[in-house]
């Protein structure tokens, strides 16, 4: 079980708007993508060893654009329907502290990226993605018990997020947990 934490919680305003809700998680996963310079990203991508079934850079920001586009689209539906004052009070409820799980999940995915292509830490970017999946999981149960469609948007999502943490884990271990680039045995 979770709790409505206002604090911790996008405002009403943006569950209420479905354009903002579609479009907020895509601005933001944008500007992180823009920030850790994408040049940068996608040359640390082609030069670390990856696991087998790792698709092209290209994939990315097609893939998310759309995954973010769903969640938003789940955030709208279940948060705004369930809220609305002719649903029960435990919908209600599950519908606000989905949004709290919701804001916080945002959060972490907008980490994984500084974490793994900006710090260079594959270990910590997978434990992010574990907490990931671990609360979108719960999310999904959570919003589709409000609105099936909302729960049905988080599939693609939590489909996606196993096959990244696949891809982080397998990074990890192939590259001994360190993504920066060494000459001559020593770090740049």
């Amino acid at each position: 079980m979770t709790t409505y934490i206002p604090q911790l919680t996008l405002p009403q305003t943006i569950f209420n708007n479905p354009a903002l809700s579609i479009l907020l998680p895509i601005a933001l996963g944008t500007g992180v993508g823009y920030y850790t310079r994408p040049s940068q990203t996608k040359d640390t991508y082609r030069r670390i060893k990856n696991p087998p079934l790792y698709p092209p850079p290209s994939v990315f920001g097609p893939v998310w654009t759309v995954l973010y586009g769903l969640m938003g689209y789940a955030a709208y539906r279940a948060v705004h329907h369930g809220t609305s004052p002719l649903s029960a009070p435990s919908t209600i409820r599950d519908a606000k502290s989905g949004a709290t799980l919701y804001t916080v999940q945002l959060g972490l995915n907008l980490l994984w990226m500084p974490l793994f292509f900006g710090l260079n830490r594959p270990i910590a970017a997978t434990a992010d993605l574990v907490a990931l999946l671990g609360l979108n999981g719960y999310l999904a149960y959570l919003w589709g018990g409000v609105d099936s469609v909302a729960g049905w948007c988080l599939v693609p999502y939590l489909g996606w997020l196993g096959f990244a943490t696949y891809l982080s884990a397998g990074a990890a271990y192939l590259n001994d947990g360190d993504l920066r680039q060494r000459k001559e045995g020593k770090d740049l």
